[in-house]
């Protein structure tokens, strides 16, 4: 390399993104997902042993999905293929199996291919390296942040092991910032940055858990740090408020203390004002978390969460609502999203309350955790062979569909659980009707035991 390429290749890295700078280059720079690249962990052990099998990673954005390829990669022996499953189709596939078969005949390496946002492909495109990843010429790994269960064909998932990576912790972000700002040779330790202690609080509640969006903030922010320093204070730390993070992100922080206090505060108000039913307080403090910089899907996935706690069956469209408006919001964005979640804000705090289904999954979770693994009684068991059915599976199961209002006297809990009752239903809203039926059959199967009962020989 001559003195230019040199200076290219300096101006080539300074011209790259932070994220891309930053990137991990081994497992012991990668933050996160220590359950699978701690010590003896199944990724780290596949890595250190150059015995990588085919997976797909599954996790939300930042994660660092991309980055353990890349380390992969670089650790492997293998013929390694970054694919695009935006930019590429069946004919780019062809491409990388045909030169596979070279790599594989000519210098007795194997093929792994790692193809980002697999979910992107149709199934004709994964069926196209289906038999190569079966016959072991191809290593497949795929990323994605849907669940594979829904996006990649059987086959192929059967082939794959899914590995589920978790979004990253405040202490993961805080961790990553930290090393890019100390970091001189591919982070921004040549400019003595820190940060105050709110700064770096607001920062990380921007970043949500994405270590990309973490570092793409940081980078901006920095740089109008750099710019509005004058030539006799370059030397001198460059301290980051929330004031820089505000006017370089457009987005307000409002107060938040270093314990993050305030934010629980004003989510805890806005879920007490939907379940005291009050519109008005839930408008208000729903924009008091937009106009903080809260994310907004954040706070949809509140809304979710609550249409099944705090409503349940009293009005099942609550939790279609909450869901639309989330989805509403990821296709609007700002500002026009805002007012999905304002229809759901409302619709919630206005609708009938139940917390029955609340209570009695967590009766139903007691009963498992104090119970164990009961035995599936053997009239409610599948049977889909002979030697099932001589063993009594699935005899004297009474379908339901036979007998009038297809309701049947049957029990379906096991033995030690079978007069056992975990839903009660209120008498608001929709949930009325349900108890109305509830009461009804539970008052038969009373009966038809109480005869039984009277029916046995003494």
């Amino acid at each position: 390399m001559d003195i230019f390429d040199y200076h290219a290749r300096i101006a080539s890295d300074a011209a790259r993104p932070l994220a891309e700078r930053m990137r991990p280059r081994d497992l012991d720079e990668f933050v996160g997902q220590r359950h699978v690249v701690a010590e003896g962990g199944i990724l780290r052990t596949a890595i250190e042993q150059d015995r990588i099998f085919s997976m797909i990673f599954w996790g939300p954005p930042g994660c660092g999905k991309t980055t353990l390829a890349r380390i992969m990669a670089s650790a492997t022996r293998s013929f390694f293929v970054h694919f695009s499953a935006v930019l590429s189709g069946v004919k780019e596939i062809r491409g990388v199996i045909a030169e596979a078969h070279n790599q594989q005949k000519l210098y007795r390496k194997r093929t792994i291919l790692f193809v980002d946002e697999i979910h992107r492909f149709n199934k004709s495109q994964q069926d196209a390296f289906l038999h190569h990843v079966e016959s072991g010429l191809i290593t497949l790994i795929g990323a994605t942040t849907e669940n594979p269960s829904f996006e990649v064909i059987s086959p192929l998932l059967s082939r794959c092991r899914v590995i589920t990576l978790k979004m990253l912790t405040a202490e993961d972000i805080a961790a990553i910032v930290d090393h890019a700002i100390k970091d001189c040779e591919r982070g921004l330790g040549d400019l003595r940055l820190a940060f105050e202690e709110d700064a770096l609080s607001h920062l990380i509640r921007i970043a949500d858990g994405d270590a990309r969006m973490a570092l793409n903030s940081l980078e901006v922010v920095a740089a109008l740090c750099e710019n509005k320093t004058g030539p006799s204070e370059k030397d001198q730390q460059r301290v980051i408020s929330v004031a820089d993070l505000e006017r370089a992100l457009e987005k307000k922080a409002l107060s938040y203390d270093k314990s993050g206090e305030e934010h629980y505060n004003v989510i805890s108000a806005f879920h007490k004002s939907l379940r005291g039913s009050d519109p008005d307080a839930a408008l208000y403090w729903l924009e008091r978390m937009l106009a903080a910089g809260e994310d907004p899907l954040y706070i949809a996935r509140r809304m979710v969460r609550f249409a099944s706690e705090d409503i349940g069956n009293a009005d099942p469209p609550a939790l279609t609502l909450a869901m639309s408006a989330m989805q509403a919001f990821q296709f609007l964005g700002h500002p026009e999203g805002e007012l999905a979640l304002a229809q759901a804000a409302v619709y919630l705090a206005t609708a009938p309350k139940s917390n029955s289904i609340y209570s009695a999954y967590g009766k139903a979770q007691a009963a498992v955790r104090k119970a164990g693994s009961l035995p599936v009684p053997l009239h409610i068991r599948n049977a889909p062979t002979r030697l099932m059915k001589d063993l009594g599976y699935g005899k004297n199961y009474k379908y339901a569909h036979n007998y009038k209002d297809a309701f049947v006297v049957q029990d379906y809990l096991p033995e030690d659980l079978k007069d056992r009752l975990f839903y009660t239903p209120t008498a608001r809203g929709y949930e009325k009707i349900v108890k109305q039926r509830l009461d009804k059959w539970r008052s038969q199967k009373k009966r038809s035991k109480q005869n039984s009962n009277e029916n046995k020989p003494q």
